[in-house]
């Protein structure tokens, strides 16, 4: 296997193995296990995002550059970026109607490529899908960060301290989780009208 997919195929793995780490102090109720995943769940999601970078890096550098990468990278990206969304829904901090409007848009834009591809079409990456990610990414650690606090349990905070932040994450969640969905079906938008324009010009 390639270098490059090698990146993305870990990054594939890495979020069922994610999904386990989060949960698995809150299905067997463990205080020691809640520690351990507040210390591991930042810096290995820090890390499997950076294997995009990675990926993308390398099959340049290599000349690894596939129509099996260009499809295999995003879903990978969906798979993990989903996983993240899937566990904030299961904490109760991201509404199940936006993680289904999310999933809806993004396996609908993982069909379009398929279909661009069998055409022997590429669809570049875009702005709008850019911005999309960058979302997606700080809205994950945004929620991760405050689950990590929350699972520490840090004694010695004031209350009152506690409280804001407590607040900030109530309500900065939801907010972000939103815009996520906002600019996921706007960048769908963007690329379904991409889409249609390079079919036309193929035809």
């Amino acid at each position: 296997m390639k270098v490059s997919n090698r990146f993305t195929l870990a990054r594939a793995l890495f979020a069922p193995v994610f999904y386990i780490i989060f949960n698995a102090p809150l299905w067997l109720d463990s205080s020691v296990l809640k520690i351990i995943s507040a210390c591991l769940m930042i810096p290995l999601l820090a890390f499997f995002e950076l294997t995009d970078y990675w990926d993308g890096h390398y099959a340049r550098k290599n000349n690894e550059v596939s129509d099996f990468g260009k499809i295999f990278d995003p879903f990978a990206d969906v798979i993990l970026n989903l996983t993240v969304f899937l566990c904030a829904v299961s904490a109760g901090r991201m509404p199940v109607l936006f993680f289904v409007l999310i999933f809806y848009r993004e396996f609908s834009q993982n069909f379009l490529r398929m279909v661009a591809m069998k055409k022997g079409i590429a669809i570049a990456a875009r702005m709008s899908g850019k911005i999309k990610t960058v979302f997606y990414i700080f809205s994950g650690f945004f929620f991760i960060t405050f689950e990590s606090f929350i699972r520490f349990n840090f004694s010695f905070v004031p209350a009152v301290v506690y409280e804001i932040l407590m607040t900030v994450y109530q309500w900065g969640a939801p907010v972000l989780f939103g815009l996520c969905v906002l600019f996921s079906w706007g960048s769908f938008i963007d690329y379904i009208k991409s889409f249609y324009s390079i079919i036309k010009e193929s035809n």
